[in-house]
């Protein structure tokens, strides 16, 4: 992965390691404003951004939190002009194959949330390729979210668990948060406990509903090309100063 120089390699010491989020969410929103603004075409914003998005994936690793998730591509971004829509398809799968050898070295375990079905069968098959060689390593537990929306993601798993109770294989009593969730897309991966959205926009944008019930969310007019770790910094702060009460006293 090759990057432009960062700085706060370590823990910034005014961070306390036990209060940093466990799984920290980006909505990575502002590469083609940032585009705009310089007279550049929108996919260079966007391949600025997988440089942003490649950095903040180390800045994980280098300061202890050990689960990221980039909401990438929405169901909604099918909507954007062709050209664009054919660049990213053409940007993820080739970043993929060539990222793939360093995430190994890295420890880094990739794994992609969404109709992944409905993606090119050249990106699909470098997206089962990352996901099944980097299945074993234990360092920072990477998600990308592709072709995902979190109302489309409710009712597959609405569907699902409906065609049991149908089949008889499952009592309707037996419906609870646990099960209900081992339906969704992000099985076995913890909720955000903080979701960061750049550019300023204050929505969520269809991402991981039911997951973000709890999430503590950090707002940064920043576009998504300029976050780099001094933002992150702020984002942490920021979180660190919170209350987390889970609806308790």
């Amino acid at each position: 992965m090759t990057v432009k120089p960062t700085v706060l390699q370590e823990l910034p010491v005014d961070l306390q390691r036990e209060k940093l989020p466990r799984h920290v969410a980006v909505i990575m929103d502002g590469n083609g404003r940032w585009a705009k603004t310089r007279g550049m075409p929108r996919i260079m914003g966007h391949r600025r951004g997988v440089d942003a998005l490649k950095d903040l994936l180390r800045c994980c690793r280098d300061w202890g939190i050990p689960a990221l998730t980039a909401y990438a591509f929405s169901t909604e971004n099918w909507g954007r002009p062709l050209e664009e829509v054919e660049f990213l398809m053409t940007l993820f799968e080739r970043i993929l194959h060539q990222e793939l050898a360093e995430m190994m070295a890295e420890n880094v375990k990739i794994r992609f949330v969404g109709n992944l079905d409905a993606l090119p069968r050249s990106l699909y098959a470098e997206i089962e390729k990352s996901m099944i060689d980097t299945e074993n390593n234990r360092g920072t537990q990477f998600t990308v979210a592709t072709n995902y929306g979190g109302r489309q993601e409710i009712l597959q798993a609405c569907r699902a668990i409906a065609t049991q109770v149908q089949q008889g294989t499952l009592e309707p009593d037996s419906i609870d948060e646990t099960l209900f969730a081992s339906h969704l897309y992000t099985h076995g991966i913890p909720d955000p406990d903080l979701l960061i959205r750049t550019s300023g926009e204050m929505r969520i944008s269809n991402f991981l509903l039911w997951q973000m019930a709890y999430s503590e969310i950090y707002i940064t007019d920043t576009l998504w090309p300029d976050f780099d770790r001094t933002e992150f910094h702020r984002a942490l702060t920021d979180y660190q100063q919170r209350q987390r009460r889970f609806g308790k006293v």
